[in-house]
């Protein structure tokens, strides 16, 4: 009986270039799967920025305000002590 074998096919098996390939493609998915997980990670990792800007303590802007000349001391004072929590305290 007479086996006839097709051109570039080398048997049962798949040669040296089909095993090649074969890897540079594992590698290529492993590759791009690593690289996903760490951009998503780092996607979500992020903390979205807040609308005003730069995040200022209240108290600094009460200052500003003050500084101003928009609230007056005792304005200022009464912010101040609710920001602090100190009015609660008082009463």
């Amino acid at each position: 009986m007479k086996v006839v074998t097709m051109m570039f096919w080398y048997g049962s098996g798949m040669g040296m270039w089909g095993g090649l390939l074969m890897t540079l493609g594992s590698v290529l998915v492993l590759a791009l799967l690593v690289v996903g997980v760490l951009a998503a990670l780092r996607y979500l990792g992020r903390v979205a920025p807040q609308a005003g800007g730069a995040s200022r303590p209240a108290e600094d802007i009460l200052a500003e305000r003050f500084a101003r000349g928009e609230i007056d001391e005792d304005e200022y004072r009464r912010r101040l002590d609710a920001l602090r929590g100190t009015m609660s305290a008082a009463r």
